[in-house]
């Protein structure tokens, strides 16, 4: 700090020059100096705080250990900042304020603090409740103003060498980096603080600029500030540059400087006060990036991907180009989590995620939109044929198995397209199309992209409705089980009844279970159902008379879809429901097709083995129409494999069709499985099955599925 020994006249604006609010204190907590930031900030006069103790500014201050004690400051390392303190302020308003303090020794001077203010925040609930002090509740003003009168003589009596010397100590204790420098920009001091964010030495500061620690592109902000200033438009300024650590580290700076002028009004030399912000950009960053992305994935959220969506339809419509939002959804991706847990779910989201993101063009967003659900907005298309392609190529990067840990998973998607232009719809509407669009391409099967029609905007708002209404009417009533015979073909005995769901729509009529019932399966209501099938079939089977004097007590089919299968709490449920009904539980056969049973054939093993330890049988749905071996089918061992009726009843190639009957019946009967045929609706087909040794069967030659009362006049009508 050689310069201020031979320029002491320059000293005496440093202390004003400081951006933040700074305050010299004696030991014991006397105010001794102010700078113009201090009183800005607290709203005071140097007259009302010059000789006053601190704490009647900062009330809290004197509560708080570390900095309460004169003695503790005096052995604290010099330049060594204690840590800020969110305290609070009684402004000249008298309001409760809050204020970022910091109190550091002045080196040289034990006797002698600088507390900093950084910052006043507006009022707030304080983050630790201050003890209340009658003696500072009152504006400090209103205290000390009869006060001063009889110290000012102390303080101006203060030397000019004395006050010169504390500013100088002041300057090399700041917590804020400060550089003193010439009319040219050329360092004449600079303080440890300085030194510290640029990582270089004193030495190699004084008598240089800036420019050779710069970020080059910011070179040239700060000469236009120092000119700026020259031309004598402003005597301060502030603004952002950025500076090179010597690791080559860029901090990122928030620059206030000012100048003093001579007698002629010319930029005689500058004090600079920095305020090291690289943090605060950072955390700024992270805080921007984690309100726009997901998680997760660390793809664009729902918001981001709206703002990007909005600016999109603007560049259309300009550019008379059309682009496109596609929404792709996970094919059975519930199972996934069933079957391995959500850790596993959770990886392969982000492994999809990964693999979209590689072919994923520049100008377009990817979004993971919720849950097992993605948005692509691809913009500059100039046909809806090339949304198509980008919806074919992110379903291509499924061909491959995901491989996690030990577990490998094929993992499909749908993806519905549509596109839009200038005049389209707005974002709400045009993910509403994506997502029915998306629903046609389920329909078709899994893997498979649709373009959006306003037919399946209609269709959407259909489906919605019904789900809505089904809600309804499962609470109100009109949701029933039906229930048709399953016959002994040898005796024409009814042994048991396939428990159908049944809806009659109070405007509508009767609603097919092949439209409700996949509607259920893609909302939470498929679980409500089910409890609503296997209550009332129980209910229904308790009041079943013998009807067969072999066979004993008629038995009830359930049929379980792929989520109720490998919900964790089925078995649970069947236990609870048995118990309540006293149907014993032999009586219960629960259906489920291939599918569903070899989502996981490990798991499907292990729900099967409690099942059967409760003794309930399992029947294997639609069979030979899935693809599941002959392994597989030893494995499972069901009670009753179910023909699918497309073998009874083949609509082509009756010779080959014929041939796979008997070789399924000779199978069943093989593993001493029961064997059923579905569907027959003529004695010719019935006499084949009989004449193939097939055991059971049902379909509309005996009856239609019908209500439980009719259900239970079958079982005491004669059968022949």
């Amino acid at each position: 700090m050689g310069y201020f020994a031979d320029h002491q006249s320059n000293v005496l604006g440093l202390f004003d020059a400081l951006a933040c609010g700074a305050a010299v204190i004696d030991a014991n907590g006397r105010i001794d100096e102010v700078n113009r930031r201090f009183r800005d900030l607290t709203g005071y006069t140097s007259r009302q705080l010059l000789g006053r103790d601190i704490r009647e500014v900062f009330p809290d201050l004197g509560r708080l250990a570390e900095f309460a004690s004169p003695d503790e400051l005096a052995t604290a390392t010099p330049r060594v900042a204690r840590a800020e303190k969110l305290l609070r302020l009684i402004g000249a308003s008298g309001a409760d304020q809050y204020a970022l303090v910091t109190l550091s020794p002045l080196s040289g001077d034990s006797t002698w603090s600088l507390l900093e203010m950084r910052e006043v925040l507006a009022e707030m609930d304080p983050p630790v409740a201050a003890e209340s002090d009658p003696t500072v509740s009152a504006p400090v003003g209103s205290q000390v103003e009869s006060a001063l009168e009889g110290l000012e003589g102390d303080f101006h009596s203060t030397s000019l060498a004395q006050r010169e010397e504390r500013f100088r100590l002041a300057f090399e204790a700041s917590m804020a980096p400060m550089v003193f420098s010439d009319r040219d920009g050329r360092f004449l001091a600079v303080n440890g603080a300085f030194c510290r964010m640029c990582g270089r030495s004193e030495e190699e500061l004084l008598g240089n600029d800036s420019t050779a620690f710069t970020y080059p592109d910011d070179i040239g902000i700060t000469e236009d500030v120092y000119q700026l200033i020259r031309s004598g438009a402003v005597d301060e300024y502030r603004y952002g540059k950025r500076f090179l650590h010597r690791n080559g580290r860029i901090v990122f700076a928030e620059v206030s400087i000012c100048c003093s002028r001579d007698e002629k009004g010319e930029a005689q030399y500058y004090v600079s006060s920095v305020r090291d912000v690289t943090e605060e950009r950072a955390l700024s960053a992270q805080l921007s990036f984690q309100a726009l992305h997901d998680p997760l994935t660390g793809l664009a959220n729902r918001a981001l991907f709206e703002d990007r969506l909005l600016q999109a339809r603007s560049r259309t419509e300009r550019e008379k180009k059309i682009g496109a939002v596609l929404l792709g959804d996970l094919d059975d991706f519930k199972g996934v989590n069933d079957t391995y847990g959500h850790l596993v779910g959770d990886q392969l989201l982000i492994e999809i995620a990964n693999r979209f993101k590689e072919i994923t063009r520049t100008s377009d967003t990817l979004c993971r939109f919720g849950g097992d659900e993605f948005l692509y907005l691809a913009e500059g298309l100039t046909s809806p044929d090339e949304a198509q392609l980008i919806a074919r190529r992110l379903l291509a990067t499924l061909d491959e198995p995901f491989i996690i840990g030990d577990i490998r998973v094929d993992q499909k998607a749908s993806i519905g397209v549509v596109v839009f232009h200038g005049d389209s719809p707005d974002n709400v509407e045009l993910v509403q199309n994506a997502d029915a669009a998306m629903y046609e391409a389920k329909r078709r099967g899994q893997g498979h992209v649709a373009l959006y029609t306003p037919q399946m905007g209609h269709d959407a708002v259909t489906r919605f409705s019904l789900v809505q209404e089904l809600r309804q009417a499962l609470v109100a009533g009109d949701v029933s089980m039906h229930y048709q015979p399953i016959v002994d073909l040898t005796s024409s005995s009814i042994v048991g009844f396939e428990a159908l769901m049944r809806w009659h729509h109070r405007e509508r009529g009767w609603i097919p279970p092949d439209i409700f019932i996949p509607l259920a399966e893609q909302s939470d209501l498929i679980v409500a159902l089910g409890e609503f099938a296997l209550r009332s079939a129980l209910a229904a089977a308790s009041t079943w008379e013998i009807s067969d004097p072999v066979r004993g007590h008629p038995y009830v089919t359930v049929n379980l879809s792929a989520q109720q299968f490998h919900d964790p709490g089925l078995v649970t449920l069947i236990q609870s429901e048995l118990e309540r009904s006293g149907v014993a539980p032999e009586r219960l056969v629960l259906e489920v097709t291939e599918g569903a049973a070899l989502v996981d054939i490990t798991e499907t093993l292990g729900i099967m083995e409690q099942l059967n330890h409760l003794r309930v049988g399992i029947a294997l749905d639609d069979f030979g129409t899935g693809y599941s071996s002959l392994s597989y089918l030893a494995a499972l061992n069901p009670k009753i494999i179910k023909i699918d009726q497309s073998f009874v009843r083949p609509t082509h190639d009756k010779r080959r069709s014929d041939t796979l009957l008997e070789a399924i019946v000779t199978l069943g009967n093989k593993l001493n499985m029961t064997v059923l045929a579905e569907g027959i609706e003529t004695t010719a087909q019935l006499d084949r099955l009989h004449n193939l040794d097939c055991e059971l069967g049902q379909g509309f030659l005996w009856s239609p599925a019908v209500p439980v009362d009719q259900a239970t006049t079958m079982l005491s009508a004669p059968h022949g």
